[in-house]
């Protein structure tokens, strides 16, 4: 994946997280889920070779 397309998909995920988080509690299995995704996207991004 371009690194170009990590940060793109991270925005995306940033995006999500925030409107879950106006319909779900922080705690809950869904918001919990698409922050590791978001931190998973993080560290690729930062671990990225070129």
């Amino acid at each position: 994946m371009e690194k170009v397309q990590l940060l793109e998909k991270i925005e995306e995920c940033r995006h999500e997280m925030i409107l879950l988080t106006q319909s779900h509690e922080l705690t809950s299995e869904t918001v919990i889920a698409t922050s590791e995704k978001l931190d998973n996207l993080i560290n690729d991004y930062q671990n990225y070779a070129h």
